[in-house]
């Protein structure tokens, strides 16, 4: 059977992302994979991160890139020096450190398509993947794409959501709490995975699509 997976943020924990995809999911040709966003930022090696994703996809493996709240901030940094700062007080210094640059200007191209080309949501069966959630205080939802990568504590129109279910990250619980999501319309796999000192967080978690079964690697980094 194919599987497909989500995976919640990843914030340059390169080490447990590879733990997860390599040892705990065993990832194979067939699977596919649904990233949630927030691949930069806090975490030590933002570049590992993305080295390996781009690593997958040239290797033919369905890796399909979600864009954060972080990686927007990291591609609005260079806009202004409100954005740049607001960017490096919230992680974007070790991000920079990482690359071994000093401003997002200076990435390789091929980083810089990598943010460009992540999506604001995917739909697979009845999932709805989305990095924060929707607002669902508008019409369309699908709409507002700043809530895609913001948003909190929003509550759900079951009549727009209909039998769909959203997977999200963007906001950190503790590991207990997540694996007890399963049948609900909405589930965060956001783990907190560079909150290592914090009890129950410093966790990245996926999420089986097709058997609800949630899957966890404690921070190894």
């Amino acid at each position: 059977m194919n599987r497909t997976f989500a995976i919640g943020d990843l914030h340059g924990c390169n080490l447990t992302f590879r733990k997860l995809i390599l040892e705990k999911i065993d990832l194979q040709m067939e699977d596919e994979v649904y990233l949630l966003g927030d691949y930069v930022d806090r975490g030590p090696d933002s570049k590992g991160v993305i080295d390996f994703i781009l690593e997958l996809k040239e290797k033919g493996y369905k890796v399909r890139t979600l864009r954060g709240n972080h990686d927007q901030m990291m591609m609005d940094s260079g806009k202004d020096m409100e954005r740049y700062v607001n960017w490096i007080e919230n992680g974007g210094k070790e991000t920079l450190k990482s690359f071994d640059v000093k401003s997002y200007d200076e990435l390789e191209s091929k980083y810089k398509t990598f943010f460009y080309e992540t999506q604001f949501f995917f739909e697979t069966g009845n999932y709805i993947l989305v990095h924060a959630g929707l607002n669902f205080k508008i019409k369309n939802p699908f709409e507002d794409t700043h809530a895609m990568m913001w948003i909190r504590d929003f509550v759900v129109d079951r009549e727009k959501l209909g039998d769909r279910i959203i997977v999200h990250g963007h906001t950190p619980i503790p590991w207990p709490v997540i694996k007890r999501q399963g049948g609900k319309n909405v589930i965060d796999l956001d783990g907190g995975c560079v909150y290592t000192g914090r009890y129950g967080f410093g966790y990245l978690v996926a999420l089986n699509l097709v058997t609800q079964e949630f899957i966890a690697v404690e921070n190894c980094e």
